[in-house]
């Protein structure tokens, strides 16, 4: 058996393990990510992030005051010299339950994509489909992903600089065939720190061939453009996260959302606020809470 924590570990490791899960914690509990009896099929792609994301969910398990199962999955996408043995002896000496799924869509998308151009939104796409149907296979009600705060702050600035839309990555949705839950249980947690407590784990990390081979893909010049931002001003990107969570419709400009047009003194004095009508109310909560499809697609 795997241990979750090492045998050497230090106060320092204890102490950001503990931050790290208490973080996953709480945004599984403010978004209500996890209910009793829920099978839960986490993703694993092999990176940081995913292995972090499947240790600190067994940890929660074995605290929490609720069932749940935990599922994991890999996605053999038939890259060449892919090491198809890590994942499952890993899993297997964690003594988690599990399953490899085989597809080869690394063909497919090399047959599709011309040299040199971004892979990201048809190897995304395909990988979706093919986790959405193991989902329904297993009986799963909810799919884990292991997106952290730095990923949905990148995919805030990528959506307004390339698709002028002012969306991010919700910690929580629906599938736009509303018959999958996708939860992001790392949310609060930032990359830096994963990255902290997956070196000291040494899980054993595999690179994707598709996406490592694209070094001007535009989320990583966003990557380097927030990390400038934080050198220069420490805790910026946590403020932008934070903003996320913190808006003011009356300071924005979209008008499906927010009735300028019936905007006036009157009724600005009755209300400090506009009151939205049901429909209004219904579709800001839908526009907030079930944006995924673009932001999907250009995930890392």
């Amino acid at each position: 058996m795997i241990p979750q924590i090492p045998i050497d570990a230090t106060n320092n490791f204890l102490k950001l393990r503990n931050k790290l899960i208490g973080l996953t914690g709480k945004a599984i509990t403010d978004f209500n990510m996890i209910e009793n009896n829920d099978r839960v099929l986490v993703c694993m792609s092999g990176g940081k992030d995913s292995y972090s994301l499947l240790m600190f969910l067994l940890a929660l398990k074995e605290r929490a005051p609720i069932h749940f199962d935990i599922i994991a999955m890999n996605l053999d996408q038939k890259q060449p010299g892919f090491p198809a043995d890590v994942l499952p002896n890993f899993l297997k000496n964690l003594g988690v339950e599990h399953l490899i799924v085989t597809e080869d869509t690394y063909s497919i998308v090399k047959g599709k994509i011309p040299s040199g151009k971004t892979t990201c939104s048809l190897c995304s796409r395909l990988r979706r489909g093919i986790i959405y149907r193991t989902a329904k296979e297993l009986n799963i009600n909810k799919i884990a992903l292991g997106h952290h705060r730095d990923d949905i702050v990148e995919t805030l600035f990528l959506n307004m600089f390339f698709g002028s839309k002012l969306k991010a990555m919700p910690p929580k949705l629906i599938s736009n065939d509303s018959k999958n839950i996708i939860i992001r249980p790392l949310a609060y947690c930032s990359e830096k720190e994963i990255s902290s407590y997956a070196s000291r784990m040494n899980f054993p990390i595999i690179p994707c061939n598709l996406c490592g081979s694209q070094e001007n893909l535009q989320r990583k010049k966003i990557k380097g453009m927030l990390m400038e931002w934080e050198k220069e001003q420490p805790g910026r990107i946590n403020n932008i996260y934070r903003a996320i969570s913190n808006i003011e419709l009356s300071h924005l400009g979209d008008r499906r959302l927010y009735d300028f047009e019936n905007l006036n003194q009157s009724n600005k004095e009755e209300n400090d606020d506009l009151l939205f009508t049901e429909d209004l109310i219904r579709n800001l909560n839908t526009g907030l809470n079930n944006i995924a499809s673009f932001a999907e697609n250009i995930a890392s």
